[in-house]
């Protein structure tokens, strides 16, 4: 632990040409005393740490030295390709490989370009989760990544959706999705693969058995694929609408947006004020209500009539809701 603390502080002293005892306190989340004690038995070590006292003062590397102790580690290079995602890092339990990751990148790099990193932070942040929702890490992820890591095949068990039943799987996990704030895996059970949702794992164990990934296993695409079958095959329903032209805008981002770019190519050509027919696969006919309310007197509902009913008694809510006086 201590021996990790001291390359860590070489490595950060060597990155910046004199940090205080405070800033090195911060960075290595102990306290000053701490730092003092670090120093000095590097010192004692043959490292030339040299401490400058008064206001401008701090810790610096004398004559220039640099160690050799830059090579990364396994655990830190994976992480180093994952470093713009600090939250993914964080859930999966690699902060603190991907830290001293970039520490090293740093300290092997020449002095002026040492900053890269910040000016990099500075100007780009990807923050995965939707909108209007609490991102909320599934407790079984850390032990689940661990095992995508190092080719390890798990015994999981899992809850179906809108079943109270659980299931128990031996899966050989190939890799980790996170999508929309939701963490996903991809993995093989038995000769088929599949995807299941992290957070509906009741428990997992990693075995120590290393499985043998299938070369030809593209995860981004497979993902891809999976993704599209899963959009369609949820899209039940259909329902035929009058769209005014400020609402054939609107409908990619109020439905499935593949489904309404088809439905719009579909189309035939516009009416009278610019209002066009569709037919549009939708996932439920409650669903749609939800989606399609939102687009007001900009639609209307041809079919089904039972849809067309709920629409036209939200309609008489409304105008008996708004013609009261305030």
């Amino acid at each position: 632990m201590r021996a990790a603390r001291l390359i860590r502080m070489v490595l950060l002293l060597q990155s910046r040409p004199t940090m205080t005892a405070a800033e090195l306190a911060q960075e290595l989340e102990v306290s000053e005393r701490t730092v003092t004690r670090d120093a000095q038995a590097l010192s004692e070590a043959g490292v030339p740490v040299y401490a400058e006292r008064g206001r401008a003062g701090g810790y610096r590397l004398v004559g220039g030295y640099r160690t050799r102790l830059t090579g990364l580690a396994r655990d830190e290079a994976e992480a180093l390709f994952l470093s713009g995602l600090p939250s993914a890092l964080r859930e999966m339990g690699l902060e603190d490989a991907a830290s001293a990751a970039r520490l090293k990148v740093s300290a092997a790099l020449l002095p002026s370009l040492r900053n890269a990193s910040t000016g990099v932070a500075r100007r780009f942040h990807l923050d995965a989760p939707g909108w209007y929702r609490e991102p909320a890490t599934p407790e079984l992820l850390p032990a689940v990544a661990e095992a995508v890591w190092d080719d390890r095949t798990v015994l999981a068990r899992y809850r179906r959706p809108g079943q109270d039943t659980e299931v128990e799987r031996e899966l050989a996990p190939y890799g980790l999705v996170l999508k929309a704030g939701v963490w996903y895996l991809c993995a093989r059970a038995a000769d088929d693969f599949r995807v299941y949702r992290i957070d509906r794992f009741t428990s997992v164990t990693v075995s120590d058995t290393r499985f043998v990934r299938d070369g030809d296993f593209d995860l981004p695409g497979f993902w891809n694929e999976r993704a599209a079958q899963f959009a369609r095959s949820i899209l039940r329903a259909e329902v035929t609408l009058r769209l005014s032209e400020a609402a054939a805008g609107r409908l990619p981002h109020t439905v499935d947006r593949v489904a309404a770019r088809d439905a719009l190519a579909a189309a035939g050509p516009p009416g009278a004020g610019g209002w066009v027919t569709v037919t549009l696969p939708v996932e439920s006919l409650d669903v749609a209500y939800g989606q399609l309310l939102s687009l007001g007197p900009e639609l209307e509902v041809l079919e089904p009539a039972a849809l067309r009913t709920r629409f036209a008694a939200a309609a008489e809510r409304l105008h008996a809701l708004y013609r009261r006086p305030l």
